[in-house]
């Protein structure tokens, strides 16, 4: 009863709306307004008339989110005596609202029919961790909140909604398979299609203003630990965000390409209304993963831009269908010792030329990415190797190169060696002594064969005028076997790792 009489002050509630300046590095963020102030207000979607927005909100007071519209726009003008309406009935949690083609008919998920309280938090002692409860399915109602259908019946967690505003269908999350994954069905919640089919959580998706394709967040854990982690978390209707990717696919699923290989919390993405280019927020530039900011990238992850630069989070970013103006929840204007979240409305402005991107920034940040060591130094077997291989495979689709490996792939296997064992014919002899198997380690570049011949001691076999170093000089090699010692000597020029490791190489 208490959440049904705080949802029904709230409609009466009035609101008037505040300037908010951009910060200088802000270029896109042109006559920023503060919409909201105080609570929890997020996931704010226009309406398909550019007018309104729905989101979910969670004053002071309130247990759990519930979902509102909010009038923006009245003639031409941004509204200033706004007022919150509610969608949802104040019972059980609600998220992931959205308009309907026509603005007459909206969605969201709720809990409401597992009981009218909220439902329990999730076990933060295992970390960080979103819940999957799954108590939640779609529903659909009049933009009052009247006529509400239940759309998903599946067991298991059903929310994440979003409308292709060209035949009004839906693309959301499901567990129903065992796995987090993206389905499409029509707008009566019928004819429902899988769209993913990887390990990982799918979700979070969007179409392209002309539903062509699609865009969203996803994990790949890695098999291993990783996804063990993954899948044990799953089955206590838990995951853990703190490393998602952004994808983009063909409206059908197909085609699905990473874009992001940030290693980080990347989620919330947005096409531009041209569709060749996507908004989202991401803590990768935060070393302690607590800020979130919104960035923008191409479709074949190429033209990496940061948007806003403020601390503490901007997320949930999305265009008008016009493409004038952009909304994003953000703490910006958050008191001090508050945590609220509140909506903001900016005039986007377009790229400005300084901030184009030079060739040579580009490659400096490709060379960056690479070396990042988040790569794990792209050493055989890690993820890094992967992810970098994934990356360079994206951008020669982005070239328009033809695959020529096998399968259609850009990839061709090849035999590395990873480790060497002695075997049975493995045998080392200095005159008459054979030497323990134990004591000596053959190389991986090593040929097979038997070498015989006067041994001679060659220092480091090291030969650099540089450092003026010549451990053969005076010394008759021709026809021998040089025996030298490992690594390199005491030098002021050999001090850094790298140095050490370039002059140590035993293969020069």
């Amino acid at each position: 009863m208490f959440r049904a009489r705080v949802v029904s002050l709230l409609s009466c509630l009035a609101l008037s709306t505040a300037h908010a300046d951009a910060l200088p590095e802000e270029v896109h963020l042109g006559e920023l307004t503060q919409l909201t102030f105080g609570g929890e207000n997020a996931e704010a979607y226009w309406s398909f008339d550019g007018q309104k927005v729905i989101l979910q909100r969670r004053a002071e007071g309130m247990g759990c989110d519930q979902i509102y519209t909010l009038d923006i726009f009245r003639d031409g003008m941004v509204v200033t005596d706004q007022a919150f309406s509610p969608v949802s009935s104040g019972q059980g949690a609600t998220t992931c609202s959205y308009f309907l083609p026509g603005d007459q008919d909206v969605l969201y998920a709720s809990t409401h029919m597992a009981g009218e309280a909220c439902p329990p938090k999730p076990d933060m002692s295992q970390g960080y961790v979103w819940a999957l409860y799954d108590s939640y399915d779609i529903f659909k109602a009049k933009a009052d909140g009247s006529a509400l259908t239940r759309l998903t019946e599946a067991p298991g967690y059903d929310a994440e909604a979003t409308v292709c505003g060209v035949d009004g269908s839906i693309i959301f999350t499901s567990v129903r398979d065992g796995d987090i994954e993206l389905y499409r069905m029509d707008a009566d919640g019928g004819n429902v299609k899988r769209l993913t089919h990887s390990a990982g959580y799918d979700g979070g998706a969007f179409f392209s203003a002309d539903c062509s394709q699609i865009v969203w967040r996803a994990s790949r854990p890695k098999v291993g630990k990783e996804l063990d982690d993954y899948q044990g978390l799953l089955k206590q209707g838990l995951v853990r965000p703190s490393k998602l990717e952004i994808y983009v696919a063909n409206a059908d699923g197909s085609n699905a390409r990473q874009i992001t290989y940030l290693d980080a919390a990347s989620f919330a993405p947005f096409f531009f209304p041209d569709g060749k280019r996507v908004l989202f927020s991401t803590n990768h530039q935060s070393p302690g993963g607590r800020d979130f900011d919104i960035w923008a990238v191409n479709t074949d992850g190429t033209d990496l831009e940061r948007i806003t630069h403020t601390p503490g989070f901007d997320g949930f970013p999305m265009f008008s269908p016009d493409g004038r103006h952009l909304i994003f929840a953000s703490n910006r204007a958050t008191a001090e010792g508050k945590t609220d979240t509140n909506l903001f409305l900016a005039r986007w402005q377009g790229e400005p030329e300084a901030q184009q991107a030079t060739a040579a920034e580009r490659l400096m940040a490709d060379a960056e990415w690479l070396a990042d060591p988040a790569r794990e130094g792209r050493g055989i077997g890690t993820r890094g190797l992967e992810e970098a291989g994934a990356w360079l495979e994206a951008r020669m689709q982005a070239l328009g190169l033809q695959a020529a490996g096998a399968d259609g792939s850009f990839r061709a296997p090849f035999p590395v060696v990873t480790s060497i064992e002695s075997g049975a014919d493995t045998r080392l002899q200095i005159a008459d002594q054979t030497i323990p198997t134990a004591a000596y380690t053959p190389t991986g570049w090593s040929a097979q064969g038997e070498v015989r011949g006067d041994a001679v001691l060659a220092g480091w076999a090291m030969q650099d005028a540089d450092l003026g170093i010549d451990d053969f000089a005076g010394k008759d090699v021709k026809g021998k076997i040089v025996i030298a010692r490992r690594f390199v000597p005491e030098h002021e020029k050999l001090s850094e790792p790298a140095a050490q490791r370039r002059a140590g190489d035993l293969r020069k």
